[in-house]
């Protein structure tokens, strides 16, 4: 059993049936990551230099062909951040700043070995978000990243040349404490076991059909 497998409950995420003022019965003040502004951006990149290190085996035999390469990480690193507000836009502002996203990138080497390596690639980005109006709590940029590649050639001493398809999100988050009605503490429902069961699905058949 879970949330969603025929659980039957008031107490329970799902979709509201019927008047949703029924059972409300506290306002809930929790502490959450409010985003205040988002944007993505989805780039086919090509060219990518990727020099990569931490080779696993360690010693492999050259030249190197490559395989693939992906993201290793949802969140990405943000550095050298510039925030400038706009005098033309109230709340808005120019946000630029380094986006760095951990790779991993499979290979075989020349006897056939496959293996397996690490890199970075860092893109910068030059956007316009809304931010919030000055205040004591600061906000942050954080951004989410995904990387995958499967075309790329060997093309010096550890570097491989790719091409990608590159996601990155931007967002203006801060960490706050909100205030919100709450139906209680949610009912949690026992786990159901996994279990392959042969005449399951015979044994759900109608006797006659419909």
């Amino acid at each position: 059993m879970s949330f969603f497998c025929n659980f039957q409950s008031d107490r329970c995420p799902g979709a509201i049936s019927g008047n949703p003022l029924n059972g409300l019965c506290e306002k809930v003040c929790l502490q959450a990551k409010k985003v205040f502004d988002a944007c993505m951006q989805q780039s086919q990149l090509t060219d990518i230099v990727l020099n990569i290190t931490n080779l696993t085996p360690q010693t492999p035999t050259y030249p190197l062909t490559f395989v693939s390469a992906k993201s290793t990480v949802s969140q990405g690193t943000v550095s050298n951040l510039l925030i400038e507000p706009l005098a033309e836009r109230r709340n808005s502002a120019r946000v630029k700043a380094d986006i760095t996203i951990p790779v991993s990138v499979a290979y075989v080497d020349a006897n056939g070995v496959e293996g397996v390596a690490t890199s970075t690639l860092t893109i910068s980005k030059d956007v316009i978000l809304n931010v919030p109006s000055a205040s004591i709590m600061p906000y942050n940029v954080e951004a989410v990243v995904s990387l995958v590649s499967t075309q790329g050639s060997y093309t010096a001493e550890n570097q491989f040349t790719i091409d990608a398809c590159v996601s990155i999100i931007l967002k203006i988050v801060m960490e706050v404490e909100l205030l919100v009605p709450s139906y209680g503490y949610t009912a949690i429902p026992p786990c159901q076991e996994y279990t392959q069961e042969v005449c399951a699905g015979f044994f759900e058949l109608p006797i006659y059909p419909e």
